[in-house]
């Protein structure tokens, strides 16, 4: 799905209540369509949880992902590092 499309449906959800996070792989246009809550990842177009057969690496990115459910300090941008902590960008 395109990110514009997935930021408005993030915006339906959280208007009734059901908090929403996004995996982005376009930074920019994340940046300016200002989801609820969005993680974004440094990696090719396609490859929104790394690299194939690395369930490590992917588990960490969606745990990450999941994080960002407990923030309500709407909208959080977060960069995703493997095996960092987690960098607040907003």
């Amino acid at each position: 799905m395109c990110c514009q499309t997935v930021c408005l449906v993030q915006a339906a959800l959280e208007r009734e209540g059901i908090a929403t996070v996004s995996i982005s792989l376009l930074r920019e246009v994340t940046a300016q369509l200002k989801p609820p809550r969005a993680l974004w990842v440094p990696f090719p177009m396609g490859f929104p949880l790394g690299e194939p057969n690395n369930p490590d690496l992917q588990h960490e990115i969606i745990a990450a992902a999941l994080r960002l459910l407990e923030r309500d300090d709407v909208p959080v941008l977060e960069s995703f590092s493997p095996n960092q902590n987690r960098t607040n960008e907003q």
